[in-house]
């Protein structure tokens, strides 16, 4: 379509295309996603007719009416770079805007008629009208250097040095500093980011349940119980504490010890089944405590470096008030009674779904911000929201939208372990982390296959992935089987593939791996349908080791983001290699690891060294972060060996060799 004016006239004069804008997700429908302080690198085709030369400049505002900018640089083949830094939380926007560059042309062509011996007294004009025409985009001071520039121009234009006045560079400086912008083209949409907190990119999460807190087995915990093991919690590194629905718990259909439909009187329930006589989603189950432990428990919690996150589950237990009060929010089987949730095989009698295509639905929609509302004003700022994927993506691009233009800082994590379009497409509405199939992708190839797509395609503009080697609903075929040393792995892993990562504790790190039948991920005597009472001292504990990787995480900013992971090939399959680097190479991190939990296992690794700046023919110095061996490399094919019952993985850390002046050598 011919570019057009704002009044919608034909602006034929526009002889600028702008094409294939790079980052921008399905054609600038959805944002892409940031993080305070993160440079934004846009890319553009950004071409025009003829042989004129073009330029181009990124525009960007958080606010309209406080419009910057930032110069492109060009790439082979019509191709433009440019980059600018996101400073605060909430919405930016940019685009691209290009011009044809008069000036520059008329240079370029001047320099190859100098070349050529022509005489350029009429150029010399010419170019002196450009300047004159520059004067009037610059303030005062450089718009009147530039008008004596255009009459030293038009007074030399007879003699030999005219062309050297017009080809100094100090014009050439000023004069790029003010383009004349005649007839620019600019890209017909506004793309849009979302800037997060840091926290949103680089987090470590571990999921414990309060009422199992308690020193007493067979007791009830209580926030404050709770609070007792937060400084164990801090001191293995993390820095979310997720609590799973703190809210009362229906006793309808309630659900006993194994997921048994035979509960006893003394049975909790499940924590997801959530309303009774108590209250819903804006209650606290009483014997947890009051808002006011709640808000101690958040107070106590931050005092330890920790971040308290809640889940939101929007169903109701068949006791919810909403029921009461609302059934034209549940969905009726043609008997009357109210169709329980599903997911065949599988059967929750002790949730109803709410109906969101009822007609009722914006005074659902209403109700359900609303319970986001409350939590925030509680001073709650991480949502993990349960299953996603089975309410409305209009609901949540809203509902999502809505609270972050009021509170840019909440975060929230999207549960959904379910088809790939779906995932990424709750992603792109809003939601700020998102689970991952990485508690069963076990091998070389589909962890190679699995993070490239999410670190090096267009994903991973838009998806940041949480990686969790077990939750409450998943103990992995891998950690049934491998036992210890697949714990061990998988944290590994986790920890180091994933800026995001958390485990569902103590469950993880005592190795609970017994399922209650064979082939099912479900735990036997699950937390999430009975009390249990958890020995963290026990011997066999992998708190040392996790405390350990959490240390390595904070102390190297390679493993804080993910979009510099690049794998390395190996010689043998159950070795995996990768490296994640800081943008300037100051800190450069490989991992090797074993996959095999039963086997020794060695081989070759054959690094890119490019990827990780180390010059071909140097040798470096690697550091075992896990291990603490020190070891020279040379050249890109080196050896490891790696016992999964001890070592199951090098965190090695990359020191290049300096040499300065005084052939005094150190590593860096």
């Amino acid at each position: 379509m011919p570019d057009r004016q704002a009044d919608g006239q034909l602006e034929g004069r526009r002889r600028v295309a702008i094409e294939d804008v790079t980052p921008e997700i399905d054609c600038g429908r959805f944002p892409i996603k940031r993080v305070v302080g993160d440079a934004v690198r846009v890319e553009a085709n950004v071409f025009a007719d003829g042989h004129d030369q073009v330029a181009c400049r990124l525009l960007y505002w958080q606010d309209s009416r406080n419009l910057l900018t930032s110069p492109m640089v060009a790439l082979p083949n019509d191709r433009w770079r440019g980059e600018f830094f996101v400073a605060k939380p909430g919405q930016y926007h940019y685009t691209i805007e290009g011009w044809i560059d008069h000036f520059q042309t008329w240079r370029s062509a001047l320099m190859k008629r100098v070349a050529a011996q022509q005489n350029v007294n009429v150029e010399l004009l010419v170019g002196a009208d450009l300047i004159e025409e520059a004067a009037g985009q610059a303030p005062p001071k450089n718009a009147e250097l530039l008008r004596q520039w255009a009459k030293r121009l038009r007074d030399a234009k007879d003699k030999p040095e005219g062309a050297s006045v017009a080809l100094e560079d100090e014009l050439l400086g000023i004069i790029q500093q003010y383009p004349v912008r005649n007839f620019a083209t600019r890209y017909e949409k506004d793309l849009a980011i979302t800037v997060d907190r840091e926290k949103a990119r680089f987090s470590t999460w571990y999921e414990v349940f309060p009422r199992s807190c308690s020193t007493q087995p067979g007791r009830h915990g209580t926030f404050r119980d709770c609070e007792l093991v937060l400084p164990y919690i801090a001191s293995l590194g993390f820095d979310v504490v997720y609590l799973p629905p703190i809210h009362p718990i229906g006793k309808s259909f309630r659900k006993g010890k194994n997921n048994s439909t035979e509960p006893q009187p003394t049975d909790t329930g499940s924590p997801w089944a959530i309303g009774s006589t108590e209250g819903g989603h804006r209650s606290i189950h009483p014997q947890l405590g009051t808002f006011e432990d709640f808000k101690h428990f958040r107070s106590v919690a931050e005092k330890q470096g920790l971040e308290v996150a809640l889940d939101i589950a929007f169903q109701c237990s068949p006791d919810h008030p909403y029921v009461r009060e609302h059934p034209e929010w549940f969905r009726k089987r043609p008997d009357g009674t109210i169709q329980y949730a599903e997911n065949p095989p599988k059967k929750y009698q002790d949730i109803f779904p709410l109906d969101f295509e009822s007609p009722q639905w914006r005074t659902l929609w209403e109700e359900l911000k609303g319970d986001f509302d409350f939590w925030i004003d509680q001073g709650v700022r991480i949502f993990r929201v349960d299953n996603p994927h089975t309410k409305p993506f209009a609901f949540w691009e809203w509902v999502i939208g809505e609270i972050k233009a009021q509170h840019p800082d909440v975060i929230f994590l999207a549960e959904a372990f379910t088809r790939p379009h779906v995932m990424y497409r709750l992603a792109k509405l809003g939601f700020s982390q998102s689970y991952t199939y990485f508690t069963w992708r076990n091998t070389k190839e589909e962890l190679t296959d699995y993070f490239t797509e999410l670190t090096q395609t267009e994903v991973r503009e838009f998806f940041r992935p949480n990686l969790w080697p077990n939750t409450p609903d998943i103990l992995s075929q891998i950690l049934q089987a491998g036992g210890r040393p697949a714990f061990m792995i998988r944290l590994i892993l986790a920890a180091t593939l994933g800026s995001n990562y958390g485990i569902y504790g103590p469950a993880f790190e005592l190795c609970e791996n017994v399922p209650i039948q064979v082939g099912s991920e479900e735990y036997l005597n699950s937390e999430k349908y009975e009390l249990r009472h958890w020995d963290l001292n026990a011997a066999g504990s992998l708190s040392e080791l996790i405390a350990r990787v959490n240390r390595i995480r904070k102390d190297n900013p390679a493993l804080q983001s993910n979009s510099t992971l690049r794998f390395h090939p190996t010689d043998n399959p159950s070795l995996l290699c990768y490296s994640k680097v800081t943008r300037d190479l100051s800190n450069v991190i490989v991992v090797v690891a074993n996959l095999d939990c039963f086997h020794t296992q060695s081989g070759w690794v054959n690094l890119d060294l490019a990827a990780i700046g180390v010059a071909a023919d140097h040798e470096f110095q690697v550091h075992d972060l896990l291990g603490e061996g020190q070891y020279m490399w040379h050249g890109s094919r080196n050896y490891v060996e790696l016992t999964p019952e001890s070592l199951p993985a090098h965190i090695l850390r990359v020191r290049r060799l300096v040499r300065t002046e005084r052939d005094f050598d150190y590593y860096l």
